[in-house]
């Protein structure tokens, strides 16, 4: 499998660099080529993750998940597939956290309905067609403080009486009638609704919000979900759900760890680096894990406070993001430039990426960061798994029959995964 999960994405890179050389000659296929590397921690790094972070888990944990660990192991990926399937999947992976201040970002909510309510923009589209928003989004703090109306509302629609609504009223309109179209492609709001919210009647063709939040990523929140979804799975022993969640969940875990999964300049692409994103999270852990990797980590630990540990992973992660620019950045100044990039062969192709000696500097000046944070997934995915066991009461899993066979939307996905079109961004 993971040699035709491999074949498969060298495919693609291999198309697209012919593509880019039709379109800007030779060099620039090669350059293409060099930051097409595997996703995330590559198929290599989710799997090898996922997979030790099963012998994390208790006694009572560990006759359930040791029986299914080839599972867990290979739908590591499975969230990496399903980019290919749905635009809202790519936002799951990461959060340009930098963009909404500077660390510990205190001002950024931290529960899901305040965060989006926060960003999402509410307008009334009327007859002539004019969008005029209708809250005055710098206005939405926190409980304690009103929402205000915007100046161009009020403007328009004279007879709407309110100046501002109380928060936790906004806050149960956009719970009711906003939140549960999150997946849909365009967010309605019925205008009777609307006309109860202000308190008086106005006219509009329709009532609209849009999303300003979720395309710099939604990680942080999503793990807390996940951890949701797995705890009730546990509640109801639904055997085949824990074990998909269970695989799913650690892919997410990995990311969080990521440094490059918390920041606006992802893959280096406004600092001049790009390939680095492959370069920190895949081709070391390809190089050097095996080897030199220490992946035992102890025992899974509970946690209290699940909002709090998924925060604390992607924060930690975002402390980071500065120290791999900036060694990567000396170091390409002072390696030799002829020994950074090497031709390797994979899958009977031929790529660009670098050399195992610029790899390995580049791994001993960031002083063991790599290891550190793959060592940091697996016992982070180990204590989630046994947090929410814990939390659904400690189910017996011993007599639990799960299946091997792939369904029909285990097909589906590995179809539509060959198409090698990402919806969303890739990294």
């Amino acid at each position: 499998m993971n040699k035709i999960l491999l074949l498969l994405f060298v495919i693609f890179c291999s198309i697209a660099a012919i593509n880019t050389v039709s379109q800007k000659g030779k060099s620039a296929a090669f350059n293409h080529v060099s930051i097409c590397t595997s996703p995330d921690w590559g198929f290599f790094g989710h799997r090898r993750i996922n997979r030790m972070a099963v012998f994390t888990l208790p006694p009572d944990m560990m006759v359930f998940y040791k029986k299914n660990i080839e599972f867990i192991t290979d739908h590591a990926v499975d969230p990496d597939k399903r980019r290919y399937a749905t635009r809202h999947e790519a936002v799951r992976h990461y959060i340009d956290i930098d963009q909404w201040g500077t660390h510990p970002f205190e001002n950024l909510p931290r529960t899901w309905t305040d965060v989006l309510l926060k960003y999402a923009e509410l307008s009334v589209v009327n007859e002539r067609g004019d969008t005029i928003q209708i809250i005055d989004n710098a206005s939405i703090l926190d409980l304690d403080s009103n929402v205000k109306l915007t100046k161009a509302f009020k403007r328009r629609y004279k007879n709407v009486t309110l100046d501002s609504i109380e928060y936790s009223t906004y806050r149960s309109f956009f719970s009711n009638n906003i939140l549960g179209q999150y997946y849909e492609d365009n967010w309605i709001v019925e205008l009777d609704s609307l006309n109860k919210l202000l308190g008086s009647r106005i006219k509009a063709e329709s009532v609209i919000a849009q999303d300003h939040f979720s395309e710099h990523g939604i990680l942080p929140y999503h793990l807390e979900k996940m951890h949701r979804n797995l705890t009730k799975a546990f509640e109801q022993r639904d055997a085949q759900r824990i074990l998909r969640l269970s695989a799913e969940f650690g892919h997410y875990i990995g990311d969080a760890h990521v440094p490059l999964h918390t920041t606006t300049n992802y893959n280096g692409q406004l600092t001049n680096q790009i390939g680095i994103h492959g370069f920190w999270e895949s081709r070391i852990p390809e190089l050097f894990a095996d080897k030199d990797f220490d992946f035992f980590v102890g025992k899974a630990d509970y946690f209290e406070k699940a909002r709090d540990y998924y925060w604390d992973i992607v924060l930690t992660s975002h402390t980071y993001v500065d120290s791999v620019l900036q060694i990567e950045k000396s170091l390409s100044k002072t390696f030799p430039l002829d020994q950074q990039y090497c031709y390797d062969d994979r899958a009977e192709a031929t790529i660009r990426t670098q050399c195992k000696a610029y790899a390995a500097a580049f791994n001993k000046r960031m002083d063991g960061m790599v290891e550190d944070r793959m060592r940091g997934s697996i016992h982070a995915i180990g204590n989630a798994w046994y947090t929410a066991w814990v939390d659904a009461g400690q189910p017996d899993l011993r007599d639990l029959i799960t299946s091997t066979e792939k369904t029909k939307e285990d097909k589906e996905l590995d179809e539509v995964s060959r198409s090698g079109r990402i919806k969303g961004r890739a990294h």
